[in-house]
């Protein structure tokens, strides 16, 4: 373009001074009547070249350095031929209507269908997602959600009526035989603590201070210091141990009469637990209670977080794009693109934020203009002016002289004739 620029101006000096030459040439060949039409000729191309290269050079800056009035228009119009710029770009060239109408005829899903069936399997598509998902999985701040969590916890354990779990938990209980199972457990303690050496002689103290603290009269009182005089601890102790382990065998056996009148009576007593409505009024008071006092806060943040590198951890798994992200992605598009209706709408929606931005951010185009062409100044955007148009506007000046000399061949030539 540079080069192009200078040939032009070459171009027009030239010119110029060809007509200056010729002029200075014929000026002793101006009696003759030739003569005098070439004078003429070359005359009025000189006068016409100086006055377009006055008129060329008046638009950028000052002819020869001279203020000369109306003279470095460009400059001393700066704004209002930028403003005037602006207004053809923001109301003739870039109208809100026209770029709407534009935006109607571009078909944003297709194209981005298609973008994302070619890009979508792109290593580097890959390696940003990954990236993606990994940041909002950590930019997540475990100590706001756990408030959130336990509040969700505690309103959904509150709704909680023992009325529907109670009944269903006595129903498990004696279907798997728990009350059975317990009784058995209690059973081997007793045996456990029966058969001890210490719990025989504490069994015979207790009896030995009881039988002497029983008040009687006459032979009863005779009776009883009688008996305390012929047993000890020991042998009282025996006695009652033997009892114990005895009770605590028949009870072990399951047809045992004892033990089944004893589990039929658990059974009897469960039921009867399932209509109680004081008890299930207890149980929800102390659920509520419980509810209240607790405070899972810290817990379930360190659970959070533990999920939160699990998870981050996951996601950088080779396999976790292949086999989880990239087929929920593929078959969410293919289910978008099997649904008009919804494509439809996805068509609508961004096209009404593209033309909502376009709305907002219209009068921005200009004055992004306006803030480049600030940026220059007056020999810059003079250089790209000339750079850009200076080619025709050389060949003005060409012109100028041509039809100046032609003009004045005409012009003389008809005065040599009359």
């Amino acid at each position: 373009m540079q080069k192009q620029k200078n040939k032009s101006q070459h171009l027009a000096t030239i010119s110029l001074a060809v007509m200056g030459v010729g002029f200075l040439a014929t000026l002793p060949l101006q009696h003759s009547i030739w003569g005098m039409i070439l004078q003429g000729g070359f005359e009025a191309g000189l006068v016409g070249g100086l006055a377009d290269w006055f008129a060329v050079t008046a638009l950028f800056r000052h002819p020869l350095g001279i203020p000369i009035p109306h003279t470095a228009l460009l400059p001393k119009n700066r704004k209002r031929i930028i403003a005037g710029i602006i207004s053809m770009l923001e109301n003739d060239w870039l109208t809100k209507e026209s770029i709407r109408s534009k935006i109607e005829t571009i078909p944003f899903t297709e194209k981005l269908f298609a973008l994302f069936q070619k890009e979508i399997t792109s290593q580097g598509v890959k390696e940003n997602l990954i990236t993606l998902i990994q940041h909002f999985i950590m930019k997540v701040d475990s100590k706001k959600i756990a408030p959130m969590i336990e509040k969700e916890i505690k309103q959904h354990l509150i709704k909680l009526d023992s009325k529907d779990y109670l009944p269903l938990l006595i129903d498990q209980v004696m279907v798997r035989k728990y009350d059975e199972k317990t009784l058995d457990y209690i059973l081997k303690e007793i045996d456990e603590w029966a058969q001890k050496d210490s719990t025989k002689y504490r069994l015979g103290g207790m009896a030995v201070d009881a039988v002497e603290n029983i008040k009687a009269d006459g032979f009863m009182q005779f009776a009883l210091k009688s008996f305390s005089s012929l047993v000890n601890e020991e042998k009282l102790g025996n006695i009652i141990q033997n009892l114990i382990l005895k009770g605590v065998d028949s009870y072990r056996d399951p047809f045992n009469q004892n033990r089944q009148s004893l589990i039929s009576h658990i059974h009897t007593k469960l039921h009867s637990i399932k209509n109680d409505e004081q008890l299930y009024g207890e149980l929800n008071n102390l659920k509520t209670h419980l509810i209240d006092k607790w405070e899972p806060q810290e817990q379930i943040t360190e659970i959070l977080n533990q999920f939160q590198k699990k998870a981050h951890n996951f996601i950088s798994e080779p396999t976790f794009f292949d086999e989880y992200l990239l087929p929920i992605i593929k078959n969410s598009l293919e289910q978008l693109e099997a649904n008009p209706e919804k494509v439809s709408q996805l068509e609508g929606w961004i096209k009404s934020q593209i033309s909502n931005f376009v709305d907002k951010n219209h009068e921005k185009i200009g004055k992004l203009v306006e803030e480049n062409l600030e940026k220059l100044d007056d020999k810059t955007l003079i250089r790209m002016v000339e750079t850009n148009v200076g080619k025709d506007l050389q060949w003005i000046r060409v012109n100028g002289a041509v039809c100046g000399f032609l003009i004045g061949l005409v012009l003389v030539g008809i005065k040599a004739f009359f």
